[in-house]
């Protein structure tokens, strides 16, 4: 088993992409440990001088997400896998805002009731959560972005220009080759085409 951690931002369409590919190798039954970590992107275009979006996080349309997210995965995990696909679908699947109402529609397809999640961000303890792993992420791994695949000491920023769609075998593949280059290629710094023609 690989042990490995990703981070997200709901809004990035590159997150969309890898998360999906990555929940569709974990339901095909891919033997990886995967800590699914919120990263603030707001965050990370704050300017010197300007407060953090933790100040302000009304200045930041996709906090509550990460936030509803980390209350899932850490008291409801059974159900995190389908509320997290839930939150990229909303977004880009659907094209909707991530404002409390359709939040609260995605925990109720879930199972889950709204009223047992909703305090634990009104409550600021997952603004908490969300602020320490993005801050942790930038003091430990130099992270700058989203979706970024992290292995012990090493990190790599990641982006999949297709989706698995359900396609188990080509979704391990796909993420098993990054995390192959991850850890066994620490020599491998930047790999990038140089259009997008095929």
């Amino acid at each position: 088993m690989i042990a490995f951690r990703l981070n997200y931002d709901y809004r990035c369409p590159w997150t969309g992409i890898v998360h999906d590919t990555v929940l569709d190798g974990l339901d095909a039954g891919a033997d990886w440990d995967v800590r699914f970590e919120p990263y603030s992107l707001s965050q990370s275009h704050v300017t010197d001088g300007e407060s953090p979006i933790w100040d302000r996080p009304e200045d930041d349309s996709g906090l509550e997400a990460l936030e509803v997210s980390v209350v899932v995965r850490d008291r409801f995990p059974e159900a995190f896998r389908t509320v997290h696909r839930g939150l990229l679908g909303l977004r880009h699947h659907r094209g909707l805002n991530l404002d409390r109402s359709n939040i609260s529609g995605v925990l109720n397809d879930a199972g889950l009731s709204a009223a047992d999640v909703w305090p634990g961000v009104d409550d600021g303890s997952a603004l908490a959560v969300v602020r320490d792993e993005h801050e942790t992420q930038v003091k430990d791994h130099d992270v700058w972005g989203v979706p970024t695949f992290m292995v012990g000491p090493r990190a790599v920023f990641v982006r999949f220009l297709e989706r698995s769609d359900g396609d188990g075998d080509l979704a391990i593949r796909r993420v098993t080759r990054v995390l192959s280059a991850l850890v066994d290629d620490p020599n491998l710094n930047e790999f990038k085409h140089t259009s997008l023609d095929h």
